[in-house]
């Protein structure tokens, strides 16, 4: 129950501070999982893992409601949608097993590395430049695999790499903010029931752990991230966004010096 109980509490700070920066939640979840499965012992083999199989399977709940809201604006292209979700779902399969293939030290430094990246990224504002169209399907596959790959790895939505490949096809923000949303899922589901088939009956996972995937802290964040993330959008409403992001970027560098130190 005291487990249980601090997941919840973490579902709340993980969803006050994705919806206050305008983040997918797994940039916030997946370091606090770490750390707090760090905490309670749980073999550092498989700590990492667990903690990226439970992020996207917390992102499977929390994405529906955004989803929802995107579509109730006419806001997502569900066209483009198709293509890129063909190739998120053998892409986040590969990612998966890519993932499976690292030591959890190893895993742990990749993810620092794509804090560090996020870091540089929101502190200095980099955009990519608008400079071409939205491809065919082919193009759209492609770029729906890359995605699928990467994020399945780092577990996270793909908001980070979605939004930018759709600015850069000329995509005006609340379209690509939108259908990113709408990508998100199919990256959450497959991710995670690709991560229960890739850890399952690991020796060394936790009581109450089917595969990569640790159901107290699953329970516990998702019970709160939803509501709180309504908080957070609140509040980035009332407070400078620049600055938001900047102190997030740090943030985000102090993480991904953490687990390259670590």
């Amino acid at each position: 129950m005291v487990t249980l109980l601090m997941y919840v509490a973490l579902g709340g700070v993980a969803g006050t501070l994705a919806g206050l920066f305008g983040i997918g939640g797994g940039l916030v979840i997946v370091p606090v999982l770490v750390f707090s499965f760090a905490a309670q012992g749980i073999s550092p083999e498989v700590l990492t893992h667990l903690a990226v199989g439970t992020s996207l399977a917390t992102i499977v709940v929390t994405s529906v409601s955004s989803v929802k809201a995107h579509h109730g604006k006419g806001a997502v292209r569900w066209d483009w949608f198709t293509g890129i979700a063909i190739g998120i779902v053998f892409g986040t399969v590969l990612g998966v097993k890519t993932a499976g293939m690292m030591s959890g030290e190893l895993l742990q430094k990749v993810i620092g590395v794509f804090a560090l990246l996020i870091a540089v990224q929101m502190g200095f504002g980099l955009k990519p430049k608008p400079g071409r169209t939205i491809p065919g399907r082919p193009g759209l596959i492609g770029a729906g695999g890359f995605i699928g790959w990467a994020s399945a790895i780092f577990g996270i939505g793909g908001g980070s790499l979605t939004v930018p490949f759709l600015s850069w096809c000329n995509v005006k923000m609340q379209t690509a903010v939108a259908t990113s949303a709408a990508v998100g899922l199919p990256i959450a589901i497959v991710g995670a029931l690709a991560n229960i088939e890739e850890g399952w009956g690991h020796p060394l996972l936790p009581e109450y752990a089917t595969g990569y995937v640790y159901w107290p802290a699953f329970i516990g964040i998702v019970s709160t991230s939803v509501i709180f993330a309504k908080v957070g959008a609140k509040l980035a409403h009332s407070l400078p966004s620049d600055t938001l992001k900047r102190i997030f970027a740090v943030l985000l560098l102090l993480i991904g010096i953490r687990f390259l130190l670590s």
